[in-house]
């Protein structure tokens, strides 16, 4: 297969071209966050033809995630987003390069997650990654795209470092723990994730393009077909754009427990990653409960619980959102 009969409808537009599709194959982007967002995005930028795309997510997929995430199927549930996306996008596209990474993103590896990417597309539902992806971002002066989507509405924002406001510049500080509503405590319509993501990739293309970008907050609701184009004005006195002082960046302690929003369960990263063998935990589980061991990630179930052990100890803990119970769970099957 040629790759022009690939993209050729692609080609044949004005905004694109032969040139703009040759630096769409040259290009490298990274989506953090493999969920309803993410996975729309990733979908779209693989058929776009972009040379190298890197999908970063720490979760693994459950039932409801069906409703809106479109790359995934009822025999996925249980394994990790991003490597089964990954599988999936390669029987899309064979013609680029996709590389996935299960992990959770934080202050230790966002610097690494971004290294050579020219653009950040962001993926996720989590205020506090979206904070230190702003952080990375600035300070290595690669562009980013915002979104989020949750009821029937969704909004997204362009990041060019130096050029544009930055997320700092819209949202200073860091919500309050449980002040923001989420897809679990207030619903989503499964159209508009797709719609938001749509957008972000689009501009993302521009960016990779050099062409014109938008500089606005986009709103829109798909109920009411409301749409808002807000003017950012670029803060003299933000932390992170105009002071350069990246405190999400430049955490000194990593937050070990984590509560994954609506979810039920909760994410316990160790102070000191071991390499975990598969094989001899399971040996010890199998006696306890049910073991079932996938390429990155190994299941434990028992009564009322569910283990997602990664190979560096980091584990999901599904059926408590009590960070003691948790922890002593972790204590007792894990045993690091």
């Amino acid at each position: 297969m040629l790759v022009n009969d690939r993209y050729s409808r692609q080609i044949l537009l004005k905004n694109i071209q032969s040139d703009g599709q040759e630096k769409l194959g040259k290009s490298h982007t990274v989506v953090i966050g493999c969920g309803a967002l993410g996975t729309t995005v990733a979908n779209n930028l693989v058929r776009s033809g972009i040379g190298y795309i890197r999908i970063i997510d720490r979760d693994i997929i459950e039932l409801n995630n069906l409703q809106r995430q479109n790359l995934f199927d009822e025999d996925d549930i249980g394994l990790p987003k991003a490597s089964t996306a990954a599988k999936k996008l390669e029987k899309i596209n064979s013609n680029i390069k996709i590389e996935y990474i299960v992990d959770d993103v934080n202050h230790e590896n966002i610097e690494h997650v971004i290294k050579n990417m020219d653009v950040v597309i962001d993926g996720t539902d989590n205020m506090l990654i979206r904070f230190l992806i702003n952080d990375a971002c600035v300070k290595h002066s690669i562009p980013w795209v915002y979104g989020g989507a949750i009821e029937t509405y969704g909004m997204t924002m362009n990041i060019i470092p130096h050029k544009t406001p930055c997320f700092r510049c819209v949202i200073q500080d860091l919500p309050d723990a449980g002040s923001l509503p989420t897809c679990d405590t207030v619903g989503v319509l499964n159209s508009i994730p797709g719609i938001i993501s749509c957008i972000e990739g689009t501009e993302a293309l521009k960016i990779l393009l050099k062409e014109d970008i938008n500089r606005d907050l986009l709103m829109y609701d798909i109920w009411s077909h409301d749409f808002h184009k807000i003017k950012i004005k670029k803060r003299k006195d933000c932390e992170c754009c105009g002071k350069h002082n990246f405190e999400f960046l430049n955490a000194k302690k990593k937050e070990t427990l984590i509560s994954l929003c609506g979810s039920g369960a909760i994410q316990i990263i160790p102070a000191k990653s071991p390499k975990i063998s598969f094989e001899e935990l399971a040996e010890k589980l199998q006696k306890l409960g049910d073991v079932y061991i996938h390429e990155v990630v190994l299941r434990f179930r028992i009564p009322g619980y569910e283990f997602n052990i990664f190979r560096n100890g980091r584990t999901i803990i599904t059926g408590t959102n009590d960070k003691k119970i948790a922890k002593s769970l972790y204590a007792k099957y894990v045993g690091i």
